[in-house]
């Protein structure tokens, strides 16, 4: 990469892993790097499984990070079992697979400690023709060359400056946990581990895989297993209720996991053990925290608004189908890095920059609808679920989801 001689700042708005790829790929390139992150607390603790691409591992080498064995858990193959608990197809295929938490360290001991401002809310962002002004929670404000909005799917930035883009609904949620190795059975663990698995009962579908585990270890005895269970859920009249904590507080933006109703959760895993192969019910009632995410589409017409960009989910959200999210966000912030060392003028690097990446993000949020086609059918008419089963076998599933995507 060719770097262009800058004494450049930029604000990062979000600290999360967009965010760090960002920072870290600009410290190294030359430029001075605040991420603003609101929440106070460290963020290490959130988050689950993460698919790995090659791309990934790329990006964070870029970013400074040394990326070795202890990285992720790798796995051989892929399965579907059948309700009974029967391995009903299987195909080989090697990846890694890592947890949120470990790429979050990773990408967060990368990075000085002086440029990352925790319970820093920013309030505002202006453009402006010389530099972007930050206002800050005290009523300050700060000038930089470039601001970085990476903070997350519900982007405030996003709002301010597209307030006609909205996340669109997919009609079903996700729901998703880890448990420690050790506390499944010895059966389960011989089925599930090593492979990343796949269970398709009627209008739903579970995937599973290993993911590192306390203290972000990865070795056998000390990992965790990671579920998302795609459930077909109403709008009108499931989601609110999945959304209502016991008090009667309705949670819009998505309730937090401790304040998931018990019998919410209790139904959950009934719901388990009478659709699930006995391996991923066990796996379900055996996690510690479970929790779940309505499943949303997003897409912005481009990424870069003057010396303003988007990255991440602040742009595209994609079904996580795909398991595309985390390398999409690496891949967002590698190229606006190698835009701006290729091009000294900052607007015109973003303006680049947006033209790539709005074309990739588009790409990837159809395939990601694609993929998530069946679940979107339940609530549509006979015909149309009709058609979306029939791309649902458990050999097309396997083959196309949470792969590296070819455009």
């Amino acid at each position: 990469m060719r770097r262009i001689p800058t004494k450049r700042k930029a604000a990062i708005i979000g600290g999360s892993l967009g965010g760090l790829f960002a920072a870290n790929l600009l410290l190294r390139n030359g430029w001075e790097v605040d991420i603003f992150e609101r929440v106070p607390e460290e963020l290490a603790g959130r988050g689950a499984g993460i698919v790995t691409h090659p791309e990934l591992f790329y990006v964070l080498q870029e970013a400074g990070v040394r990326v070795d064995k202890t990285i992720g858990v790798k796995v051989e193959s892929r399965i579907t079992l059948a309700q009974d608990g029967s391995v009903v197809s299987e195909r080989p295929l090697p990846q890694i697979l890592t947890a949120w938490s470990k790429m979050y360290h990773v990408l967060r001991s990368a990075l000085p400690t002086q440029n990352y401002h925790s319970g820093t809310a920013v309030t505002d962002v202006i453009d402006g023709p010389d530099f972007a002004i930050v206002t800050m929670p005290d009523g300050s404000t700060q000038k930089f060359d470039m601001v970085v909005a990476a903070d997350g799917f519900r982007s405030s930035i996003r709002k301010k400056i597209l307030p006609e883009v909205q996340l669109q609904y997919a009609g079903y949620v996700a729901w998703r946990g880890l448990v420690d190795e050790m506390r499944l059975s010895a059966k389960t663990r011989e089925a599930l581990f090593e492979k990343f698995a796949f269970c398709l009962p009627p209008t739903e579908q579970i995937i599973g895989y290993p993911v590192a585990g306390l203290g972000n270890s990865t070795k056998a005895g000390e990992r965790r297993y990671n579920f998302v269970w795609y459930r077909a859920t109403s709008e009108d009249l499931d989601l609110p209720k999945l959304l209502t904590d016991a008090t009667g507080k309705h949670w819009v933006s998505g309730i937090p996991p401790t304040l998931i109703r018990r019998e919410v959760l209790d139904a959950m895993e009934v719901a388990a053990h009478a659709l699930l192969a006995p391996q991923f019910a066990e796996v379900v009632t055996h996690a510690s925290q479970p929790l779940f995410q309505p499943i949303f589409d997003l897409e912005v017409p481009k990424m870069a608004f003057g010396r303003i960009a988007l990255l991440g989910d602040a742009a595209f959200v994609a079904r996580p189908h795909s398991g595309m999210g985390v390398t999409k966000a690496a891949g967002d912030a590698m190229s606006l890095v190698t835009e701006l060392s290729n091009q000294a003028d900052t607007i015109a690097a973003l303006s680049r920059y947006s033209e790539s990446r709005t074309q990739f993000g588009v790409a990837i949020v159809q395939h990601a609808r694609h993929l998530g086609a069946y679940m979107q059918a339940q609530f549509k008419n006979k015909t149309e679920r009709e058609m979306a089963e029939r791309y649902r076998t458990p050999e097309a599933v396997m083959r196309e989801t949470a792969v590296p995507a070819q455009f």
